[in-house]
């Protein structure tokens, strides 16, 4: 491992959230660091047996320690021009939180907020950047699904809904029979809020944007009014902590194409990203009973209660499989399993039971992996009580080569009279 930088690295290097890969490389196995942000240059590739080292890059150790730590754990010796060259590419790659990851943040965060418009970072990759192309692309998707019977709709209006932010080649299917099911109620919609999972988010962090996001059909207002009256209510520092995340998170921007095109107009959007509830999954206590989020949900509440608003929760359901971290493969049994308890975690959205879907994962230790669980629970609290549901194109979808790891997905929406 070789590097020409001659920055300083971090007394006490701490790793950033990133996704590790093992794959083989020219015969060796190694360990493909991936940075779900984007903001890496290029990718590193470390050898498996250093994977010990990284795991103890978590800012409390100084490069000392972490020189005698991996030997104790490993019996292997990191001379001082080795552990360098291997923080310093850490760095290089901007996957040290405390080191010139820091200053490429502030630089690209700066370019986002200058920009005319939040940049479709998955265009051309998930779906086609011109509208020509993408309005084909959906007939064909709803000409693969049961005409809508608009007969049976249930009375009121549309107030939440819970789409899919799963990649369309997987997921188009559901999203499409969702979006048929919901066209004929988003006429009146004054008002969009899109709660959107951040893969990257810190545990409970709510982070909305001023930004305003590009479709293929042009641009989604951002209602700036709201965006600032939320960032007040939440603290600025808190609430643009980790608003670079937008940048590349594709949660929003999947959910927000499908909006865009279907309602055929330039609504007024709120897009704000959602951090992890799992702290929620293994302790006590609920999400709204932190301070911060208590007070943006009655921010929002009351800010919206004179427009005809719609909540839209971007989550997808499972994540399991050994991709995921699970010993084996999911087989027949598990299956039907996962369809049964997504199905009642589906019948709690459908009832807008909060608490009901927070604690059947809870009871689950978070087995599932639902990762979508804290925009869909910000949604039912946001839609509040007297909603009545129903769920749509429920999928497992394929998320390893051999089919033994699955993403569950499905659609739901919620009326009130």
């Amino acid at each position: 491992m070789q590097s020409d930088q001659a920055s300083d690295i971090p007394e006490r290097p701490k790793l950033r959230l990133i996704e590790p890969q093992l794959i083989h490389y020219q015969g060796g196995e190694y360990i493909y660091l991936r940075d779900p942000l984007g903001m890496a240059p290029e990718s590193v590739l470390i050898p498996q047996q250093l994977l010990p080292l990284l795991t103890m890059c978590d800012g409390t150790r100084d490069i000392p320690s972490l020189q005698s730590a991996f030997m104790l754990r490993t019996g292997a010796q990191l001379n001082d021009e080795a552990m360098r060259d291997i923080m310093l590419q850490l760095d290089a790659a901007f996957l040290l939180e405390n080191g010139a990851y820091r200053a490429a943040v502030q630089h690209k965060l700066q370019d986002y907020r200058q920009a005319d418009h939040r940049r479709a970072s998955h265009a051309d990759l998930v779906y086609p950047a011109e509208p020509e192309e993408l309005a084909s692309t959906f007939a064909d998707y709803v000409a693969k699904i049961p005409e809508t019977d608009e007969a049976n709709a249930i009375p009121g209006d549309l107030v939440g809904m819970l789409c899919p932010h799963i990649d369309y080649a997987r997921g188009h299917k559901t999203y499409a029979e969702l979006w048929e099911r919901a066209k004929p109620s988003l006429e009146d919609a004054e008002l969009v809020i899109i709660l959107g999972t951040d893969h990257s988010g810190g545990l409970g962090m709510i982070t909305p944007t001023r930004q305003n996001y590009s479709t293929p059909h042009g641009l989604l207002p951002t209602d700036t009014d709201i965006v600032d009256g939320l960032a007040d209510v939440l603290g600025q520092d808190r609430a643009y902590q980790e608003e670079i995340h937008h940048l590349n998170e594709h949660s929003i921007e999947l959910a927000s194409v499908w909006l865009h095109h279907y309602m055929g107009r330039a609504c007024p959007v709120v897009p704000v990203l959602c951090g992890s509830f799992h702290h929620y999954m293994v302790g006590p206590g609920y999400p709204d009973e932190a301070q911060h989020i208590a007070d943006a949900i009655d921010y929002l509440k009351e800010i919206t209660q004179e427009r005809r608003t719609l909540v839209i929760a971007a989550g997808d359901l499972a994540h399991v499989g050994p991709a995921f971290g699970d010993p084996q493969p999911i087989d027949p049994i598990a299956r039907a399993k996962l369809t049964a308890d997504d199905g009642a975690s589906l019948e709690d959205f459908c009832r807008g039971d909060a608490q009901a879907f927070l604690e059947r994962s809870r009871r689950e230790t978070d087995s599932r992996r639902i990762c979508g669980l804290s925009p869909i629970y910000l949604t039912l609290k946001l839609v509040g009580d007297g909603v009545t549901g129903e769920s749509m194109g429920y999928d497992q979808c394929p998320a390893d080569a051999d089919g033994g790891s699955l993403v569950s997905i499905a659609g739901a929406l919620l009326y009130k009279s």
